[in-house]
């Protein structure tokens, strides 16, 4: 619920900076409640799924699943209104930033990724964390995927693929936590 919280926030100050049209903030506004609507419910379906079987059963974590189900779901259509709505405010912004860094070189994205594995690796080892390619911080897969999606982004020029790679760069620090 917090992090939907951050979400909701994080879009209506967009609204606010953006000036989105009236019909198009009542539509995100509906989109962000169905959200919050949908993990209460999930909250209250958990809540009395524990109440009635407190020791595991199937059927009570089919009852759990699908309301998780539900709200990411829910959250999909939010993310996809979101989209629709704010792309063609944000991304000729983006795209304006992305711009004013120029492109890089494939000679120069090849060793600037070299130095992040090389920087990360002697970092763990100062640090005695894991192993130099294993485990421990500074994540060696979520600096390699950033620096990955920098490359593309600065690269591409494209908003859209870069906010995609960027997305691919969150999902695998995320997994590698």
């Amino acid at each position: 619920m917090r992090s939907h919280f951050i979400a909701a926030l994080a879009v209506l100050l967009a609204t606010l900076f953006l000036r989105v049209s009236p019909v198009e903030f009542a539509l995100l506004a509906l989109s962000i409640l169905f959200v919050l609507f949908a993990e209460l419910i999930n909250t209250a379906v958990e809540a009395v799924v524990d109440l009635v079987s407190p020791g595991f059963h199937p059927l009570a974590k089919a009852a759990k699943d699908t309301a998780a189900g539900a709200v990411l779901i829910a959250a999909c259509g939010a993310g996809i209104m979101g989209y629709l709505i704010l792309a063609k405010y944000i991304l000729p912004l983006y795209g304006k930033a992305l711009a004013m860094f120029g492109t890089q070189s494939d000679l120069g994205t090849v060793v600037a990724i070299l130095v992040v594995i090389i920087v990360v690796i002697m970092i763990k080892s100062l640090r005695g964390t894991g192993t130099p390619l294993q485990g421990g911080a500074p994540s060696g897969h979520a600096a390699v995927a950033f620096s990955i999606a920098t490359a593309v982004s600065l690269n591409t020029g494209d908003p859209l693929i870069s906010l995609l790679s960027i997305t691919m760069a969150v999902m695998s620090a995320t997994r590698a936590c």
